[in-house]
């Protein structure tokens, strides 16, 4: 009771059960005697062999991930809501995508979805933001197109626009000394933007300039989409950081938007399904006119 709630469970303790039947001697009468011994472990290595061609000695460079099972589903009485898993940042990876994908018209601007990895440890590696993996292809496309050179490669990163999709934290009733009411993301009021994002105020974030703010606003507001502004959290008491301060190092205009979760980094998180249309009908709107 007197550990802090960081310390309640130690990081190395959060082993997860993968099995308990044992496998019968006659099926591993040829397996070496230790393996036998420990007849539990010799099952879940013959599953493993026979389901996913994994032997044991593959876990040195396997990269297994654990997640909650079960599908994305309606939440609520009024299934207004949907529970799933990672919706941290799926629920905005997908309509960013599909938003692409079902333009109507070829966009004036060129239009990429770019869609990172590692962003909550830091956005590092080889498939990172802070790779240099968006630049170097852009570097490329205009190679191939005849227009390639540094100043220029320089210009069209500079002149873009771009949404950070992210998600935002949304008001929760349990816990609402944690949010400032005037200040904060609610389910059904449509996509959030958050002018700066960071822990402590602004340290580490973005900080979006108000005429693109406008701009933002114009176009959703001319095409009728709801959206709503928002922090994470009150001044020091939390927040968070997304890979929008990165972009914005190239010169872009960025901001971050995204949907309204509640539970984030649970289990399983809940979103408004409002919300995310909305979202979806934003981004579509952006790439048609931004």
């Amino acid at each position: 009771m007197e550990k802090k709630a960081g310390k309640v469970i130690e990081g190395e303790n959060l082993d997860i059960l993968i099995g308990s039947i044992p496998c019968a001697k006659k099926e591993r009468a040829q397996e070496d005697k230790d393996v036998v011994k420990d007849r539990v472990k010799a099952n879940i290595l013959h599953i493993l062999a026979d389901k996913y061609q994994i032997d044991e000695e593959d876990f040195v460079s396997a990269e297994i991930e654990v997640v909650p099972a079960g599908e994305a589903r309606d939440y609520g009485l009024d299934r207004s809501m949907i529970m799933g898993y990672g919706h941290d940042d799926r629920v905005c990876a997908y309509p960013s995508f599909m938003a692409m994908l079902d333009l109507k018209e070829a966009p004036e601007r060129t239009s990429v979805c770019l869609l990172v990895d590692k962003e909550e440890i830091g956005s590092v590696g080889a498939t990172g933001m802070k790779s240099r993996f968006f630049e170097n292809m852009t570097a490329e496309v205009m190679q191939a197109a005849g227009q390639y050179h540094e100043l220029a490669l320089r210009r069209a990163l500079a002149n873009s626009k771009v949404l950070s999709s992210d998600v935002s934290a949304a008001y929760d009733p349990n816990f609402p000394s944690v949010s400032d009411k005037k200040n904060v993301a609610f389910f059904g009021k449509g996509l959030v933007f958050n002018k700066y994002t960071g822990s402590r105020g602004k340290s580490g974030s973005n900080d979006a300039n108000a005429e693109y703010m406008a701009c933002l606003r114009d176009i959703l507001d001319r095409n009728e989409v709801a959206f709503q502004t928002a922090e994470l959290g009150k001044v020091d008491q939390g927040g968070g950081g997304t890979i929008a301060y990165i972009l914005a190092d190239y010169g872009m205009e960025v901001i971050d938007s995204g949907v309204a979760v509640l539970n984030m980094h649970a289990p399983w998180e809940i979103i408004s399904k409002v919300d995310l249309y909305e979202a979806y009908r934003g981004y579509v709107v952006f790439l048609k006119e931004a």
